[in-house]
C-alpha cells in the first residue's frame, strides 16, 4: 500500500474526517493537487489501489492526492454514535474546504465516483474558486430514481446483521452495472469486492451512507448556471447509472462539462483502469497541469541539436523543467 499521512481533521457537520494524504505536501506548488472521494460499499484505499497501478506512476509522482475517507467507511471503524445524525451529501460537500484550509490547500482538482462523486459536484459549484476541475464518475444529480424500490429493503436492514444479501445486491449493481455475466475478469472482480465488504466495511456505518446517498437533494436544476468549473463526467456504458450521467450531462453548461461514456464497461476504475488513466490525464492537460506527463503510447516530443537540410546546426531552444510544466499556472483560469 501507498505510504499515507492520516489527518483526522474536525469539522462543523462532520465532527471529524479522517483524510488521507499521498505525496508531498511540502511541494504543493510544484505538483497538481487532487481531492479525492470513494463510492458507497468501500473507502479511500480504492482510489489508492487505482494509483498503484502502472499507467498512472508518472501522473502520481507529480501529483498529490487528498484522499477523503466518508464518516464510518474506515477500514474497521467502530460503529458510529446513534446520537448524532449522518451528515447529507450536501453537508459533507460544506466540510471539503475546511480540509482544503487546514492542510493549506487553494486550488484542487475534485477525483470522485459514485456517492463521492454527487459530493464533490456539490462543492464544484459552491467553491469555484478552490476547484480547478472534476472528474465524476457515475455521478448522478437527480433524487435516487431506479433504486427506489431497494429502499424498504435498506430500512429493514437490522443494525446487528451484517450486509444483507439484497443490500450486498443492490452494492453490486451499483458499482457494477446491470449486466453482471458480460465481462470475462468481472467476476473476480466481484469476488474481491464481496471480500473487502464483508471483512473492511462496518455494515452499520455503511448503511448510514447508503440511506443518506438515496435520500439525496437533486442540483440538477443548479448545473448550468452553478457547476462552472470544467468538468469530465465519466460513465461505462453498462453501468447502472449511464441514464443518471447522461441527463446531468444534458442539464450542464456545454462549454464546460464534457461527457465520457467507455464501451462494455460497468465499473471504470476496476475494469478499464487503462483508458480511465489516459482520459484523466488528457483532461488535466486541457485544464494546464501534468503537461510533461506523457500519454501511454505516445512518444514524449524531443527536442535535440542537430542540422538542417543545408547543413546549418540547429539551435536547441530551451525547454521548460518538468517541474516549471507541472506547476499549475493560475493565469489559465477563471473563476466565477
Amino acid at each position: 500500500m501507498a505510504d499515507l499521512q492520516k489527518h483526522e481533521i474536525p469539522t462543523s457537520n462532520c465532527t471529524n474526517l479522517s483524510v488521507y494524504v499521498q505525496g508531498d505536501l511540502s511541494r504543493l506548488d510544484q505538483k497538481a493537487v487532487f481531492l479525492t472521494i470513494h463510492d458507497l460499499g468501500c473507502n479511500h484505499t480504492a482510489w489508492v489501489q487505482f494509483l498503484e497501478h502502472p499507467v498512472m506512476k508518472e501522473t502520481r509522482e507529480r501529483s498529490v492526492f487528498i484522499h477523503v475517507c466518508i464518516p464510518g467507511q474506515d477500514d474497521n471503524d467502530k460503529d458510529l454514535p446513534n446520537d448524532k445524525a449522518f451528515p447529507t451529501m450536501q453537508q459533507i460537500s460544506e466540510d471539503l474546504p475546511t480540509v482544503l484550509d487546514t492542510l493549506k490547500v487553494k486550488l484542487v482538482i475534485g477525483l470522485g465516483e459514485g456517492a463521492g462523486a454527487n459530493i464533490l459536484a456539490r462543492f464544484g459549484m459552491a467553491s469555484p474558486d478552490r476547484c480547478m476541475g472534476l472528474i465524476l464518475i457515475h455521478c448522478t444529480a437527480s433524487t435516487a430514481g431506479v433504486m427506489e424500490h431497494f429502499k424498504d429493503k435498506f430500512i429493514s436492514w437490522k443494525l446487528s446483521s451484517g450486509v444483507p444479501s439484497s443490500a450486498e445486491q443492490y452494492l453490486i449493481i451499483h458499482k457494477f452495472g446491470h449486466q453482471l455475466d458480460s465481462v470475462e475478469n468481472k467476476e473476480k472482480l466481484i469476488k474481491d469486492y464481496q471480500e473487502r465488504l464483508h471483512s473492511k466495511i462496518n455494515p452499520r456505518n455503511l448503511r448510514k451512507y447508503i440511506e443518506a446517498f438515496l435520500k439525496r437533494s437533486d442540483f440538477s436544476s443548479k448545473l448550468e448556471s452553478k457547476l462552472n468549473v470544467e468538468t469530465l463526467l465519466v460513465t461505462g456504458a453498462k453501468a447502472s447509472h449511464v441514464g443518471s450521467v447522461h441527463t446531468m450531462h444534458q442539464a450542464c453548461n456545454k462549454t464546460k462539462a464534457s461527457l465520457l461514456k467507455i464501451d462494455d464497461v460497468g465499473d471504470v476504475l476496476t475494469e478499464t483502469p487503462e483508458k480511465f488513466a489516459q482520459s484523466l490525464l488528457l483532461f488535466c492537460k486541457g485544464i494546464g497541469v501534468l503537461t510533461s506527463v506523457p500519454l501511454t503510447g505516445v512518444d514524449r516530443q524531443r527536442t535535440f541539436s542537430g542540422q538542417s537540410k543545408d547543413g546549418r546546426p540547429l539551435v536547441r531552444q530551451r525547454t521548460m523543467s518538468m517541474e516549471e510544466y507541472d506547476t499549475p499556472n493560475l493565469r489559465r483560469f477563471s473563476f466565477s
